[in-house]
């Protein structure tokens, strides 16, 4: 069978919106894809304000929030169509939409970005909200991406991706497991805004740094840590736990940058110590790869603090094309809902702890019946 879909990814870090034209392949159970076009769209400032500020909206705001950024996804999609010729192509869109609240412990995740709206701009048919099934039977909905890892990308032993959260993967053959590490890019980027710039460009600013160890040492010990998985990060622990703390410590902006990226990098290598203790695999196992994607990618300094401290447990780190890293999440969002339109679980329980597979995502049909 031939699909042919559009992924739509709206990350944490607020810097726009992914988009990749996907046309996958599958014959007896095995996938095979071809990124044929992509594009990011940056989000206007009024817009990104709206997502920033969207969990202190009164109820009445937010709903409006999540329709006009429907329409938003909508006409983005629109635009791609037309500027690439896709017109009567595209059989499908997957969006993620944005996250807001994530409340699993609730059975509540929260995702702005109306799929009705979306469909009813384009005329496609749309799946959203990719993660409220898996909730409501206790999981955390999160990380979603391993399904797309295991069917697409096989062959590398973890996948870390460095979005404005770094989640990680395993590729066990015995379990799949993955789970959310810590804040990654949405706390670098707040850092960066107080000396003026939207990021810190290939982490240059960090690399001045110098690390300040009481503020690590405080970083290290947050609670969060040392939860067991499945576990799963809403935005706000970067933005109203770390980056306080990192503000509070009056540490100069390259310092607190500095600080962070190391904090990130022992984290990493901590979540690879701990799946290797559960699956019993001996720390400095050689021969092990680990491939990265994600905006945190492009940072040259942070990728190499993350190899310094994975090279001691055996594992390369593998830095993939530009497209991979840039539109894996999206990819993987027009995966997703391939799945849910062929009707097979689109989400692993292995990972997020619910009680068992689930097909997640709700349809909005944008043809006419």
């Amino acid at each position: 069978m031939v699909y042919r879909a559009i992924g739509i990814m709206s990350g944490s870090s607020l810097d726009g919106i992914d988009i990749a034209f996907v046309e996958f392949h599958e014959s007896g159970g095995k996938w095979q894809y071809t990124i044929k076009k992509t594009v990011c769209t940056d989000f206007p400032e009024v817009l990104r304000q709206r997502l920033q500020n969207a969990t202190g909206l009164k109820a009445l705001d937010y709903q409006l929030l999540h329709v006009d950024f429907g329409h938003y996804i909508g006409k983005s999609v629109n635009d791609f169509i037309r500027d690439n010729g896709l017109e009567y192509q595209v059989q499908l869109i997957a969006s993620h939409g944005h996250t807001t609240f994530h409340v699993p412990d609730k059975r509540m995740t929260s995702q702005l970005g109306d799929g009705a709206a979306i469909a009813a701009g384009t005329g496609i048919n749309v799946v959203s909200d990719l993660r409220v099934m898996d909730v409501a039977l206790h999981g955390q909905g999160a990380p979603i991406v391993p399904i797309g890892e295991k069917l697409l990308l096989g062959n590398y032993d973890f996948f870390l991706n460095l979005g404005g959260i770094a989640n990680i993967s395993c590729n066990n053959p015995q379990q799949y497991m993955a789970f959310d590490i810590c804040p990654a890019n949405r706390v670098l980027n707040m850092l960066a805004k107080n000396a003026g710039k939207t990021f810190d460009d290939r982490g240059q600013m960090a690399a001045g740094g110098t690390i300040q160890n009481d503020l690590l040492k405080i970083l290290n010990k947050l609670e969060y840590y040392e939860m067991p998985w499945p576990k799963s990060l809403a935005n706000d622990f970067g933005t109203d736990v770390v980056y306080p703390l990192i503000k509070s410590s009056m540490a100069k902006t390259a310092d607190g940058l500095r600080t962070f990226v190391e904090h990130v990098a022992i984290q990493i290598a901590k979540a690879i110590e701990a799946i290797d203790a559960k699956t019993g695999v001996q720390s400095r196992l050689a021969n092990r790869q680990l491939l990265i994607t994600g905006g945190g990618a492009h940072n040259t300094f942070l990728a190499e603090r993350i190899k310094a401290h994975l090279d001691p447990l055996g594992v390369e780190l593998i830095v993939p094309p530009v497209e991979l890293i840039d539109f894996k999440e999206a990819l993987v969002m027009a995966l997703i809902g391939v799945l849910r339109w062929r009707e097979e679980y689109n989400v692993l329980a292995s990972v997020t702890g619910a009680e068992r597979n689930t097909i997640n995502g709700a349809v909005w049909l944008g043809n006419e019946a």
